[in-house]
């Protein structure tokens, strides 16, 4: 999965179409990310002591990640990511894979 938790990316699809978020978890295994403050949806709360009310809070969900572009941190724009091999700088033997965006093919950090 070419997105990681902490990058910034634009949803692509979906009710909050056009809206820009951080990843605060990726689920690699289901192919999903949830990002802070969108995909939000609401969820009933039993009261869980004596004198407690129920309530109604907002969480977000995690949407897949082809509905989900990545905010180049470079270029500023949506972009889709690549991976390029380097070689180390101390040890030739030793290749690096990073990821490189597709629009100004700079290393995402």
């Amino acid at each position: 999965m070419k997105i990681k938790k902490g990058d910034q990316v634009l949803i692509i699809r979906g009710k909050d179409r056009g809206k820009v978020g951080k990843v605060i978890k990726a689920l690699p295994k289901e192919n999903k990310v949830v990002i802070e403050g969108l995909n939000l949806v609401k969820k009933h709360v039993k009261p869980r002591q004596r004198y407690e009310k129920g309530k109604i809070i907002e969480i977000p969900r995690p949407i897949f990640v082809s509905n989900v572009k990545l905010m180049c941190p470079n270029c500023h724009k949506p972009s889709r990511v690549g991976y390029q091999i380097f070689e180390n700088s101390k040890n030739k033997k030793l290749k690096e894979k990073k990821r490189i965006c597709k629009k100004c093919h700079k290393v995402i950090a």
